[in-house]
């Protein structure tokens, strides 16, 4: 139980970061390098990514078990030289959304757990992240059990942040001219074909390669199929988000786009706990070879599961994707703002200004008749300074008629 403290913290920190980078990156790009901005951070994540999985393994090799404590004393060390890093090279000139108090805080957070569009995307990236846990949740004991204790999990999971580093640069600029959501979209049908071929390893009869089992290299070419995948969604799914928030704030709603990681652990290490059991079970609670052997005949299904689990998110992000209501284009090219400004001295009667309005009603009403959508705005002031972006008094915005 003592390191249940030491994880704690571990969480506290990632939590700070993950947000406040993906902030940072949302601010210190525009809009059209942004996607080129995040393909940049998240090929460095996965180069840590890499670089830890590439020491432990040698290291374990050369000192046993020690290796453990002593990767931790790497870690820390890098987070030291980073923290130094930014604290001396980093200084930003953007200050929005600096000062907020508590209460501005609380009214962004809702406008954010209110937006059903953005809820609904987190749960179909969810999916996606579902699939791609199994890279530790279910593969490692996976591959152990089924080609033998001579398997290596930690190399075959070191291909997938070695393929993102080296393509999801290119694959973004590659996608530059398409949408975050058609980027996404291809990752997404990616993924089912990237569990169809990790279920391929127990299909197929003699070795491939020699000295490598079927298992091992299905499981390495389907990973590779996953960090591709990865490349399409991860970069373009953070620029999406940060498009989204309002100036100042796209801490909290990149902070919030990192809900799919809660999401995806729980779910996907509970299911490949019950999958595992089910039909890749220990053979430590066998007899014999052979009784272990019948019980996971059929261990290749644990992954037809995680096909149609994938599946289900990229159909739900294609839906996601097309518009609400196949009227809302033609609309978007019969909508009228009408600017009314109001200029009220002290000689201007009441019946005058009634009748102006009264006008005014009658030809919205006419364009309305014609399909036309109206919104109505206007500016009330008793001075011409009043109709200054900063001065207007009172501005009433109507919905006259929606057609």
């Amino acid at each position: 139980w003592m390191i249940v403290p030491v994880l704690f913290v571990i969480m506290l920190g990632g939590s700070f970061i993950k947000s406040i980078i993906s902030a940072s990156v949302a601010k210190e790009t525009t809009e059209a390098t942004r996607a080129r901005g995040y393909s940049i951070f998240y090929m460095m994540v996965n180069f840590g990514a890499f670089t830890g999985k590439t020491i432990i393994d040698p290291l374990r090799n050369a000192i046993g078990e020690q290796a453990y404590i002593y990767i931790n004393f790497f870690s820390a060390t890098m987070t030291i030289l980073a923290l130094l890093s930014v604290v001396l090279l980093y200084k930003s000139a953007h200050t929005a959304g600096e000062g907020k108090s508590m209460r501005e805080i609380g009214q962004g957070f809702l406008r954010i757990i209110t937006n059903w569009r953005l809820l609904i995307l987190i749960l179909i990236v969810t999916g996606f992240w579902m699939v791609q846990q199994q890279l530790y949740a279910t593969m490692p004991k996976y591959v152990i059990r089924m080609a033998g204790e001579t398997a290596k999990p930690g190399w075959i999971a070191n291909v997938n942040p070695f393929v993102v580093v080296c393509c999801v640069s290119f694959i973004t600029r590659w996608m530059a001219k398409r949408t975050a959501i058609t980027s996404m979209n291809i990752g997404m049908f990616l993924i089912p074909v990237s569990a169809l071929l990790m279920a391929c390893g127990n299909l197929l009869g003699n070795e491939i390669i020699s000295g490598m089992s079927n298992i091992t290299l299905m499981m390495i070419l389907g990973i590779v199929v996953q960090a591709l995948a990865e490349c399409f969604i991860s970069p373009r799914y953070l620029e999406y988000f940060s498009l989204q928030a309002p100036e100042g704030e796209e801490g909290m709603y990149l902070g919030f786009s990192h809900l799919h990681s809660f999401l995806s652990s729980i779910f996907g290490f509970g299911i490949a706990g019950v999958l595992l059991t089910k039909y890749c079970p220990d053979p430590a609670l066998f007899a014999t070879r052979e009784a272990w052997e019948a019980a996971s005949a059929n261990a290749h299904y644990i992954w037809y599961y995680f096909v149609g689990i994938g599946l289900v998110a990229a159909i739900a992000l294609l839906i996601f994707a097309k518009p609400p209501n196949p009227s809302t284009k033609r609309r978007k090219y019969n909508l009228l703002y009408c600017i009314f400004s109001l200029y009220l001295s002290p000689d201007v009667k009441t019946d005058r200004i009634r009748h102006k309005l009264s006008m005014l009603n009658s030809v919205l009403m006419a364009l309305s008749l014609r399909g036309v959508e109206i919104h109505l705005m206007i500016f009330l002031g008793t001075d011409y300074t009043d109709f200054t972006e900063k001065r207007i008094k009172k501005i009433c915005a109507f919905h006259v008629i929606r057609a």
